[in-house]
């Protein structure tokens, strides 16, 4: 059955357009908002694409309009989707009362406890449904999907592409939160969405999931920025855990540590041209 979506607004934007939607997500039960980046290509066929995961505090409009992606995007043929960080409106109690939970923190993962478990199904509604609006209702080419992220998002990238290695072709995050087990923003999220039972949380732990991978996922590699005058770098982010896990895992690995950048969107826009340029290089490999 057809997805039904809703458009919101749609803009011209260097050759291609920049839409906003919403759909009634099955998944989550709820109307879920995302946005879409079509590059002039699309008139012509099927893109490869990017779905970008936005991190705490964000929404689906966070990326298109902080990240000034859509020059080099339409410039590369690509594609840019981006989801809302959460379902909203949930009825959840207090669900809008913590910034680093609830709405705003769905830490792409599907929750299995209550009050959270009804609505808060980000995995699906990532992995599943979103993926599958654009591949049919937005022209995007199924074999040639990449996924990056910022914060909570590129731990939302790191792990999804770990545990959904033949969905994405390619893998990239900015500042991600690396050992979500490690870290307060990780254990209040997973104890609340997952429960007290810690053994489930490894696997929404990216290093954690490298570590106990048979193999390298990604054998064209990961690439990852770091700035070095990130606040939140030594308590919740720990990339040298990262780093730790795909040396012994053998998984490659590019860590980017950049000296006096924070962990804003000033940051995510000097370093965009080169995550686009990263994925454009391995999907356009990509099999069809």
């Amino acid at each position: 059955m057809p997805d039904t979506l809703t458009t919101v607004s749609e803009h011209a934007c260097f050759g291609g357009v920049q839409g906003f939607y919403s759909h009634t997500s099955g998944s989550i039960g709820l109307p879920m908002r995302f946005s879409v980046f079509k590059p002039p290509q699309a008139k012509a066929g099927p893109v490869p694409a990017l779905i970008y995961l936005a991190g705490l505090t964000c929404t689906e409009e966070t990326f298109p309009i902080k990240a000034g992606a859509q020059r080099m995007a339409a410039e590369l043929g690509l594609m840019l989707v981006s989801p809302d960080t959460s379902p909203r409106n949930t009825g959840v109690p207090d669900e809008t009362r913590d910034w680093d939970l609830g709405a705003g923190a769905g830490f792409y993962m599907n929750a299995t406890q209550l009050p959270w478990f009804v609505h808060y199904r980000m995995e699906d509604s990532v992995v599943n449904e979103l993926r599958r609006i654009i591949v049919t209702q937005f022209g995007a080419d199924v074999d040639r999907l990449g996924i990056f992220g910022h914060s909570m998002g590129g731990h939302g990238a790191l792990t999804l592409a770990l545990r959904y290695p033949g969905l994405f072709k390619s893998l990239s995050a900015f500042a991600p939160i690396c050992a979500a087990t490690q870290c307060q923003w990780g254990t209040k999220a997973l104890s609340h969405y997952l429960g007290a039972d810690t053994s489930p949380w490894q696997g929404y732990d990216a290093s954690a999931l490298i570590a106990n991978a048979a193999s390298p996922a990604y054998p064209a590699g990961i690439l990852v920025d770091q700035g070095l005058a990130d606040q939140f770098l030594l308590a919740q982010l720990k990339p040298e855990l990262l780093e730790q896990a795909c040396a012994a895992g053998h998984q490659p690995l590019t860590l980017r540590r950049h000296a006096g950048f924070d962990h804003g969107y000033y940051f995510v826009q000097t370093f965009m041209e080169d995550h686009l340029r990263f994925h454009h290089g391995q999907l356009r490999t990509a099999a069809h």
